[in-house]
This record gives C-alpha cells, structure tokens and sequence, in this order.
C-alpha cells in the first residue's frame, strides 16, 4: 500500500466531508444479467458462485475508489484487494469464510477455491483477514432486492461488501439483484456505476473465450 498525500488528494474534500458521520455507508442494489455467465460455467462445469466470486474482483480491482483504505488514521491506497467470501460444504447448514488470492484465469481460481474451501477445517483463518479484503456472500434461495450487512460503526471500515441472490428468468435472461456496499468517505454512485460497468464487460468477455 502506498500513504495517500491529503494535500494533493482530488478527494479530500469529499473524505472530509462525510468522515465525521458515525455511518458514512451506503448500499446499492441493481440488476446484473448474467445468462452469458450461468452458460459459460455451465458448459464446462464450473461453479457460478466461485466464478462471479472472480469477477467481482477483478472488477473492484479495476476501480480506482475501490483501492482507498486506513491505516492507522491514514488514507492509504492499495496495490489490490482479495475476496474473503462465505461458503457451505456439501450437506451443511452452517458456513464458513475462505480467503484468499484471486489468481490465474477463471477456472484456475475455481479449482483453487473448491479446494481451499473443502479442507478449510475452521470457520475463517483470522490470519488472512485485513483491510485489503472484499467480503462476498450469495443468498441464492431468494430473487435478493435489497441487502443490509452486520457491522460494527468504524467509519474508517472500507472493507467493500458485495452480494447476490438467485438468478432468475427474465425476458429470456438470467438476472440476478446484486448488492453492494461502501463507504462515501471513499466510493460514491459514479464508482459503483463503474463497477457496475466492468463487472458486466467482464461477464460479456466471456463469449470470446467460448
């Protein structure tokens, strides 16, 4: 991570707008067409959760509001962040976070994370966690419309907080309801519509590669 000059920071202002607010965050959620998606993992018998798991990163990562952190008091700017998302074994009810790298091609990072998640013993490596993270989770038994996260009020938390539901018929597509959560100190609506935009670039990738 690199320390963020205020003096020169564009969005300064902004920060020092919102950062006396006890709850500087807010959450979106919009619809995400991921048909191209469901098909690509479909077809070569990948998991959809892992998959949107990568893309999601790749397009955090591809947003630069989406790099500015604290540390210690102090803005600081992130070379990346990792996904640090839940899952269920197999015949489970209750779950487990796994974190990790997000490497490789798409499939190289399903592999890895159905193996992590499998000989994962406990319920999260406290070892991984940081403030370089994205935390993902899925409801996919409901068409999701609105989400909100458990947290406790730090304003300087810039963790990013995304989430999705089930996906479901639509106009002959997929769409799924896809949440995600920020802090205005950092991220404002421009950002999230950016995100937004390359996660969908992203999945509309995937036709090449077919």
């Amino acid at each position: 991570m690199e320390l963020v000059d205020l003096a020169s920071w564009p969005r300064r202002e902004l920060f020092e707008f919102f950062s006396p607010l006890s709850n500087p965050f807010y959450s979106v959620t919009f619809r995400l067409d991921v048909t191209k998606l469901h098909a690509y993992t479909k077809a070569r018998g990948l998991s959809f959760y892992y998959a949107l798991v990568y893309l999601s990163t790749l397009a955090v990562n591809r947003v630069e509001a989406f790099s500015y952190s604290m540390e210690d008091g102090r803005v600081v700017r992130l070379r990346e962040r990792l996904p640090s998302f839940t899952d269920l074994k197999p015949g489970q009810e209750q779950f487990h976070i796994v974190t990790m790298p997000c490497r490789g091609s798409l499939e190289d990072f399903c592999a890895a994370a159905k193996a992590k998640s499998r000989s994962q013993q406990g319920f999260i490596d406290y070892a991984s966690e940081g403030a370089d993270l994205i935390y993902l989770s899925c409801l996919p038994w409901v068409d999701l419309t609105g989400l909100t996260n458990e947290r406790d009020m730090d304003p300087d938390d810039a963790v990013p907080r995304l989430a999705w539901g089930r996906y479901v018929p639509e106009n002959g597509r997929e769409i799924l309801g896809y949440s995600v959560e920020v802090n205005h100190r950092f991220i404002d609506g421009v950002h999230v519509g950016q995100f937004a935009q390359k996660l969908e670039a992203l999945i509309e990738e995937l036709d090449s590669a077919e």
